[in-house]
């Protein structure tokens, strides 16, 4: 089996080490920076002088020779030293000897709690999250808020610093505090998700890296709390996604839509275990979002074809999901599932409603669904034009592609 790119096996290494620093050192921020600095040194001694036979333990002692160096020069600082004179560390934070062996163990998941503290906003800890734990650049991260990379910058720097400030220790919350940052969490790993399955911008559909990110993370929440009905139904309904992923692609980087998808290239085993999580988690109750999202993924997923797609039942469910958490993406998809069960016409009188509904202003989904449904009602100006609105709103140039084609084919 072939070795990984060297830029893939540091970026899949990049938040173990991060957070193995974390757990022995503390200092969250002068870390990241000694992270960076070893990270920067392998890619550019390792492809001259070849892979060493532990990277990881090769990246955690050099991060941490630079760690002591950074923290030197910082305690060497009147207010440093007197900070540290007053505190007690507990014994989980406190540095090992220099000459230990670091443990094999894979701190992400803890990494993951730690940047999702209450102390930060969503969006901080959305972006500390990509950065520390995804593995992105802070242009990359940018790019996804579609925000300057100095403001993305700034943005993280001071999630840093409210971690630091809070004094939170580097380990697994547990009780009220863990419960209290899960739905956090689960959400976190949801948009990481999301940008991997279909990005914010770019020329390129996809982000794979990000998405297998994602369900690594959740595949390790699922672990550690395998009776949460919802850590399992998120999981689920990533594998049933990126079951697609590949057909979703065509052989020029073009979008495919499910209809049109060759479904032997769907991952079976992928399915399998998607639809093995969702029907364990559905009957433990209470049923919540990620559950039903799964549920609908599977609905898809089960199909043989597009025209056996069961959506009677996808209507039924996203009735149920609106019930438990509303929304007017959850509605958009509800009235697409209502025109394919019920007809085209009283999709687009959905579709309707949600038209002065300002938190889908901008986004490509809406005029995109409506396109697609008068379409099939065989007004084909007004689909042209639907199509070009959404293509117009579209940052993802596979996204615009797709749009405009499905625009002009309605010309020719």
């Amino acid at each position: 089996m072939p070795e990984p790119p060297v830029e893939d096996l540091l970026r899949r290494l990049a938040p173990q080490v991060l957070g193995a620093l974390v757990r022995r050192y503390g200092h969250f921020d002068t870390a990241e920076d000694a992270t960076q600095e070893a990270l920067i040194a392998a890619a550019t001694g390792w492809p001259r002088d070849g892979v060493p036979e532990n990277p990881r333990a090769w990246l955690i002692a050099v991060a941490a020779r630079r760690l002591t160096d950074l923290l030197r020069r910082e305690q060497a600082r009147a207010r440093r030293e007197d900070l540290v004179a007053r505190r007690v560390l507990p014994a989980d934070r406190v540095a090992p000897a220099a000459d230990r062996p670091p443990d094999d163990g894979d701190d992400s998941l803890i990494l993951l709690f730690l940047c999702c503290h209450p102390a930060l906003s969503p969006a901080a800890q959305l972006a500390l999250t990509l950065r520390a734990v995804g593995g992105l650049s802070t242009a990359e991260v940018a790019r996804a808020f579609l925000v300057p990379e100095a403001t993305m910058a700034r943005r993280i720097s001071r999630g840093k610093q409210r971690i630091r400030d809070s004094g939170v220790p580097f380990r697994m919350p547990t009780g009220v505090e863990r419960r209290e940052r899960l739905a956090v969490v689960l959400h976190v790993l949801y948009l990481i998700f999301n940008e991997g399955y279909t990005r914010t911008a770019g020329p390129g559909l996809l982000r794979a890296d990000l998405a297998a990110e994602a369900i690594r993370l959740a595949r390790l929440l699922h672990r550690l709390l395998p009776d949460e009905a919802e850590v399992a139904g998120l999981l689920a309904l990533m594998l049933l996604t990126d079951a697609r992923a590949a057909a979703r692609i065509g052989p020029h980087g073009e979008l495919v839509p499910m209809a049109e998808q060759d479904r032997s290239r769907w991952k079976a085993d992928q399915i399998a275990e998607g639809v093995a999580l969702v029907s364990a988690a559905l009957p433990r109750g209470p049923v919540g979002p990620y559950q039903l999202q799964a549920a609908v993924a599977a609905v898809h997923d089960e199909a043989r074809s597009a025209a056996e797609t069961d959506w009677a039942q996808i209507t039924a469910l996203y009735e149920v999901l609106r019930n438990v958490a509303d929304s007017p993406v959850v509605a958009l998809n509800h009235a697409v599932a209502v025109a394919m069960s019920r007809g085209a016409p009283a999709g687009l009188a959905l579709l309707d409603g949600l038209a002065t509904d300002s938190r889908l202003a901008g986004d490509p989904r809406l005029p995109a669904a409506r396109a697609h449904l008068l379409e099939l009602v065989g007004d084909r100006v007004a689909a042209e034009e639907a199509y070009r609105t959404a293509a117009g709103r579209s940052t993802n140039l596979a996204q615009q592609r797709y749009l405009h084609s499905r625009a002009n084919r309605l010309t020719d």
